[in-house]
């Protein structure tokens, strides 16, 4: 035997078995098994994620509970099992209530061993594609911070003397000419307060982070709205009891959940109005930290869906930009804050949006799951010891 072929022996038999639904739930795709029926037979991990369901929960059910019938996808599986021919097909646009909109790269390929059986995987096109954007949202934070940091020191001291100007005149001027002295007045106030709005993003210290409770924070803004600006709109909360704690800071957590909903609130029509809060867990959510070969790891999701008219295309590539808004007397500040408050938090924003759906998921690390405590006895006295 040659010293090759006896290296390569040894690392056969050092290697440990691995069985086919651990390699299959590593990957990062959706990968779904279905009979010739189209009813699910297994899918993995990601699969559940996208989903929604248990592998458990999902087998035996119908493709067409997730994708309808008249989804190309569909189309393609009974192609690839009348051809016995591997599809594939890119940037497919999937969408049902239970889905919503997904833009996902597809490949189907028919299981010979097995009759009828073919394998579907989905990768969302998104993930690259929010990185991208992530990165593009954390850079309109700076362009704020670097803005605010310039208007408070350049803008803010020329208006406290055009305001003390305005209010010597108003000593000498006539009653009638006084309405255009406090107009003056009016008007400083009102941009040194949008100043101090921007200043907030010049504040460029880590934030201070502990456990929270997701769930809190999100019941706290659904209070706030239902009594003020959201009376007109009904609220779905789909909640997962059994998440961990959000490894954040709750005070400027329950200022993004605000900005999201207040948006919300003003988009959808007046009667019938509707936002749904959702909070899940996402398996294997990992994201690499620029410059670094650290991937953080982002389980925790909140969505905020309401059932408004949509968020343009035009803005959407925009819409985390400063000074970017559709209101009629919006500063277009709110989103930039929160897109700069989830980056602090090690966090990411997405946005879909369509007709009658638009939906922002923000994704969180959580905090670290507590050590179990051993108890071991000696000489009768318990001792507390963590491993």
């Amino acid at each position: 035997m040659s010293a090759g072929t006896a290296r390569t022996a040894r690392r056969r038999r050092g290697n440990p078995a691995i069985d086919g639904t651990s390699v299959l739930n590593a990957l990062s795709s959706a990968v779904v098994v279905v009979d010739a029926d189209n009813h699910v037979i297994s899918l993995n991990m990601a699969g559940e994620d996208l989903i929604g369901a248990s592998a458990a929960h999902a087998a035996g059910r119908p493709l067409s509970d997730w994708i309808p019938d008249d989804s190309p996808l569909t189309s393609m599986v009974e192609q690839a099992r009348v051809t016995q021919s591997s599809l594939s097909d890119y940037d497919l646009v999937i969408e049902s209530p239970k889905l919503g909109q997904r833009t996902v790269n597809v490949q189907i390929s028919p299981i010979p061993e097995t009759a009828g059986c073919v394998a579907i995987s989905l990768q969302e096109r998104s993930i690259a594609f929010k990185m991208h954007r992530q990165l593009s949202y954390r850079g309109a934070a700076r362009s704020v911070t670097a803005m605010a940091s310039m208007l408070a020191h350049e803008v803010k001291n020329p208006l406290s003397g055009i305001r003390g100007a305005a209010q010597l005149l108003e000593q000498s001027v006539s009653a009638e000419d006084a309405t255009l002295t406090q107009l003056i007045c009016d008007e400083t106030d009102r941009i040194c307060a949008l100043v101090d709005r921007m200043e907030v993003f010049s504040d460029e210290r880590p934030i201070q982070r502990g456990p929270v409770n997701i769930h809190e924070v999100l019941e706290r803004c659904r209070r706030i709205a239902q009594n003020g600006f959201g009376r007109h709109v009904t609220f779905v909360e789909r909640y997962d009891p059994s998440l961990p704690p959000v490894l954040g800071n709750r005070d400027l957590l329950v200022q993004v959940f605000l900005n999201l909903i207040k948006n919300a609130c003003e988009a959808v029509p007046g009667d019938g109005g509707e936002i749904t809060l959702t909070t899940s867990y996402r398996h294997g959510m990992r994201v690499a930290v620029p410059g670094s070969r650290e991937r953080l790891h982002l389980p925790l999701q909140v969505a905020v869906q309401d059932n408004g008219p949509g968020i343009s295309e035009d803005l959407r590539a925009n819409l985390f930009e400063p000074f970017v808004t559709t209101k009629i007397n919006g500063s277009g500040l709110g989103l930039a804050f929160v897109a700069k408050t989830v980056a602090d938090h090690g966090g990411v924003i997405e946005v879909d949006s369509a007709a009658r759906r638009t939906t922002f998921r923000l994704t969180f690390p959580i905090t670290d799951e507590p050590k179990p405590r051993r108890v071991r006895r000696r000489a009768g006295v318990e001792e507390e010891s963590v491993p």
